[in-house]
């Protein structure tokens, strides 16, 4: 089967996860006077880290309050590079470690508070990528990961909780984006603490320990596999079934990232049974937990044929469907993408449009969202390799809306253009019947849609069925019923033209007809020649010699003129009124040889002459010659030329032109009248060219 170009790109790719740190407030210390310059607070306070790393508690509260003040200060970006500059990160570090007790001493004060909130300080320094290297370059991974080890030994002590999750936070800041800083934390021995603690009785440690491991999964291979080496699935599922919003979104983000572009881990977490949860996820009341589990459901989709199934099964669809109609984007993407991979299979192609998907893809496809647009256009894509989907891709409108839809992307042109292909292989047998029956038994709207479809997609062999026996012809010239819109009457006109041009590729209606008699040509040297010259033409004044046989083979009309009754049967001199010389002679050349070339300046009065004498193939050389030279100005004036002298290839050519002009067409005046007098002349040249045998009309 041939697949679209499945390629995405994700409006927000899975990253690590920055800790918005600075929203989490502190208890109140007093961080000193607020109307000294930032630069000399900076310094007052790394002075006092610098001078109070000891047990004792003066020193302990004095290095509290100066961890906790620095904290305060990077609470706003702005201030940041003053405090890595005014030489905070190596005080905050030393005061990552408790200070030494000997013996007699002790015990600590403040015990886990100063390493605490200076894990928070360093925590949003490193918000900023230049400053990452700085800290780590401090001394600080390996400290951070001593507290995660230290600590983590099940204590429910507040304290020891806060200080377990400053730590994860900080390493999730400091990691973030920052390739060489996740595995420099792998090699420090950090992962398997942070996994212990996603087995914590404190929710935040919990949260606090995914959204590291989610950093450190974020495209790092050896990072990965030691976290599911760990055992964290089984733990990270659990915490996928959380009522704490906080908790599952941190989970479904870990997965997320170790799963990412890893098929081997992929299939592990499927058979820890993730699965099921991930899709419980789509119907949390948070929007960040639903677009991480339908991205997931995405990715676990391209596992194999089965698993595509078994998220169907399982009963993702229709909350899929229902995100596709929520106002976020970046949902609206994620559930596009899941469902454009489960669509995929032909298992689930008819369920996802019996289940609501249908129309809120199609809606999509107008985004201004790139991303948005092409899985959209994936999904259907998808949906139309289903018989079963094509009456309702077309009833629903799906088909106008794939030719109309301007795509940002020209890998979704292609996907569009693919899909629209699709269908048009499909419309034949049942299909096609059960298009015919909505064309004939639904509402106006869906009759239109049916139509106008089936005029761009239908076999050519089947244009008659459609359109003269099941009266589709009829419905698309309802289009230009005074009471349609601007929008209605254009489709109807592309419609109908295209409907024509598919008809007449191979078999143009319109060449020239063969003469009733065959033809005689006595050849370019007898034109106005006197040899053997029996008649004599007056044109203008001037005498013209032409030969009765050569006239008698040429039409009816000179047949008439000395076969019959006329006086010009026995008269040497036939005195021509009303057609000037110019215009005689290109008649009588054409008479003489059988062609002639005819230039826009004299083609209109050439037809005149050619209709009046009956010269069937002058005349349709006439009126391809005036055809080419149709304007929206003087369309009005060929018609009415096209009618008065019945010239049927002429009228045929202003059918095709005012078709495939009509948008510019419609801006005229007297639009309305126009379109009253070509309906006939449409309905007449469609009905003979689809019928397949010749088709007189009456009169």
């Amino acid at each position: 089967m041939e697949r679209a170009d499945a390629k995405i790109t994700l409006g927000s790719e899975r990253k690590g996860h920055k800790r918005k740190l600075a929203e989490t407030s502190l208890e109140t210390l007093a961080p000193g006077d607020n109307s000294s310059p930032l630069p000399q607070d900076v310094e007052i306070q790394v002075n006092k880290l610098n001078s109070s790393f000891s047990w004792r508690e003066a020193d302990r509260l004095v290095a509290r309050r100066a961890a906790h003040a620095l904290a305060e200060f990077a609470k706003h970006e702005e201030h940041v590079d003053i405090i890595v500059e005014g030489g905070a990160i190596p005080a905050l570090v030393q005061h990552l470690q408790a200070p030494a007790v000997g013996e007699g001493e002790g015990p600590i004060a403040c015990e886990h508070e100063v390493e605490k909130d200076a894990a928070f300080a360093l925590g949003l320094l490193a918000v900023k990528p230049e400053h990452q290297r700085l800290i780590a370059d401090a001394g600080a991974l390996s400290c951070l990961v001593s507290l995660l080890k230290r600590h983590g030994n099940g204590s429910n002590d507040r304290a020891v909780n806060g200080v377990l999750r400053r730590a994860a936070d900080a390493i999730t800041n400091l990691a973030h984006e920052n390739g060489t800083i996740k595995t420099c934390i792998r090699t420090e021995g950090g992962i398997p603490p942070l996994v212990d603690l996603l087995e914590s009785t404190d929710t935040k440690v919990q949260r606090a320990a995914a959204g590291a491991l989610r950093t450190l999964a974020f495209k790092n291979e050896a990072n990965k596999n030691q976290i599911v080496e760990c055992n964290a699935l089984p733990t990270l599922i659990f915490m996928l079934r959380s009522e704490d919003v906080g908790i599952h979104y941190e989970a479904v983000g870990v997965i997320g990232n170790l799963v990412h572009s890893s098929t081997n881990i992929k299939k592990e977490v499927l058979l820890a049974g993730a699965l099921q949860p991930v899709i419980g996820l789509l119907s949390s009341r948070c929007q960040e937990s639903q677009r991480e589990a339908a991205l997931l459901l995405g990715q676990f989709a391209t596992t194999d044929p089965e698993c595509k199934v078994h998220i169907v099964q399982r009963g993702a669809v229709r909350p899929l469907s229902k995100m596709l109609q929520l106002p976020d984007a970046q949902l609206k993407e994620m559930a596009a993408f899941a469902l454009g991979r489960l669509a995929q299979n032909s298992h689930n192609q008819a369920g996802i449009v019996h289940d609501g998907g249908l129309i809120p893809l199609l809606e999509l496809l107008e985004s201004k969202n790139g991303s948005l647009q092409h899985n959209a256009a994936f999904a259907l894509y998808g949906l139309a390799d289903n018989e079963d989907n094509i009456s309702d891709i077309t009833r629903e409108g799906g088909v106008q809306k794939l030719q109309d839809v301007e795509l940002i992307v020209q890998a979704s042109k292609d996907c569009v253009a693919k899909t629209l292909k699709r269908i048009e292989e499909k419309i034949h047998g049942r299909v096609l019947k059960h298009l015919l029956y909505l064309m004939r038994v639904s509402d106006e709207i869906v009759q239109r849609r049916v139509a106008l479809a089936l005029a761009h997609l239908c076999c050519v062999d089947d244009q008659r069925i459609i359109f003269i026996d099941n009266n589709g012809l009829d419905v698309l010239l309802g289009l230009f019923e005074p009471g349609s819109n601007t929008k209605q009457k254009h489709d109807g006109a592309v419609a109908l033209h295209t409907l024509a041009k598919r008809a007449t590729a191979d078999c143009p209606i319109d060449a020239a007809l063969p003469p009733p008699t065959p033809q005689v040509y006595l050849g370019e040297q007898y034109v106005n020649s006197h040899t053997l010259s029996d008649v004599t033409f007056l044109v203008e004044g001037r005498r013209f010699y032409a030969h009765r046989i050569a006239l008698l083979a040429s039409s009816d009309a000179f047949r008439a003129m000395f076969d019959g009754g006329y006086r010009e049967k026995e008269a040497k001199d036939i005195e021509i009124p009303n057609i000037t010389w110019a215009v005689f002679e290109l008649m009588m050349r054409f008479i003489y040889t059988g062609t002639v070339e005819v230039t826009t300046d004299i083609a209109q009065d050439l037809l005149r002459a050619a209709d009046q004498y009956l010269l069937e193939g002058l005349k349709r050389l006439c009126e391809y010659s005036i055809a080419q030279d149709l304007t929206v100005e003087n369309f009005a004036n060929i018609y009415d030329l096209a009618e008065s002298y019945h010239a049927t290839s002429l009228g045929h050519m202003c059918v095709l032109y005012f078709l495939e002009h009509h948008e510019q067409m419609s801006n005229m005046s007297g639009y309305p009248s126009l379109v009253e007098r070509l309906l006939p002349e449409i309905r007449e040249y469609l009905f003979r060219i689809l019928r397949p045998q010749p088709y007189m009309p009456s009169q």
